[in-house]
């Protein structure tokens, strides 16, 4: 959300949209990741069906975002778009509907979580805080370097944005993930990387309130749709793999991690291939 709200401060609004886009693809790629280093465990597989709910939504409100940038709808209240704030209002459905099913669902509760050298809440607090004033600090200088590459290098923000500042921001879905894995936390785990999907289209629709010169989802690249639907393809993948409990292999790697990787390269690849110049 920061890297979004520095990225227009600055007037480079595609290193913004590349940024929630590309985050949706590469958390995918990272589950693939996970699924393929704890293979053994098939921890992820395993919370799946108690995630169909947070998958299907984040697919939708995907979906719900594409719509409007294709459909181009000018609607305002003051300077934010209505598509804008129809996404905000179903990003608070969506919590709603998660929050009513796990109080349904208690069946994560029998997971066996190991909580020894967990901090007190209190250092927990202090930590977020600081580790948030320091992404304060650093962030506006991470989106002027990744504009100054784009520029640089003629790759463009759409590129960069998708593929390296995307992939920076998403590296703490990486770390939070693998610390859930590990302490068996399964459900945290999965639902950290769904969850993040269906935020990053909340942050797409809450930017257009710091974008105060039109509508936002008016003035992003159409070459986002095709990230968009690549994040929307992936995220279907990861849910499908992950509910179809497909016990095939290629060598040690899971059939649809495997797929999941395959399609995040050739997708780079194809955004590379057309973005260049």
């Amino acid at each position: 959300l920061l890297t979004t709200i520095n990225s227009i401060q600055i007037g480079v609004p595609n290193l913004a949209a590349g940024n929630l886009f590309g985050s949706n693809t590469f958390n995918m790629f990272l589950l693939a990741i996970i699924d393929l280093a704890f293979f053994r465990q098939r921890l992820l597989r395993g919370a799946a069906m108690r995630h169909a709910l947070s998958g299907s939504l984040t697919m939708l409100m995907i979906g719900l975002v594409l719509f409007f940038i294709s459909a181009n709808i000018d609607l305002r209240i003051g300077w934010v778009g209505v598509d804008s704030l129809l996404v905000i209002g179903f990003y608070a459905v969506a919590i709603y509907l998660l929050q009513k099913d796990a109080g349904a669902a208690p069946a994560a509760a029998n997971e066996e979580v190991d909580l020894s050298g967990v901090p007190s809440l209190l250092k927990a607090v202090i930590g977020f805080a600081l580790a948030t004033l320091a992404l304060v600090i650093v962030t506006p200088y991470l989106v002027r370097s990744a504009n100054d590459i784009a520029v640089i290098t003629g790759l463009g923000a759409t590129f960069v944005g998708t593929a390296l500042v995307a992939t920076v921001t998403s590296l703490p879905e990486l770390v939070a993930t693998i610390a859930a894995v590990r302490i068996g936390a399964s459900d945290m785990a999965i639902g950290n990387l769904f969850g993040s999907n269906l935020f990053n289209m909340f942050a797409l629709g809450l930017a257009d309130v710091f974008f105060t010169q039109g509508r936002f989802l008016a003035v992003i690249d159409p070459a986002f749709l095709m990230v968009g639907l690549l994040g929307l393809v992936m995220t279907g993948m990861g849910l499908v793999g992950n509910l179809a409990r497909l016990e095939r292999r290629f060598l040690f790697i899971e059939i649809d991690a495997l797929m999941l990787i395959l399609t995040y390269i050739a997708g780079m690849w194809l955004l590379y291939s057309r973005g260049v110049g």
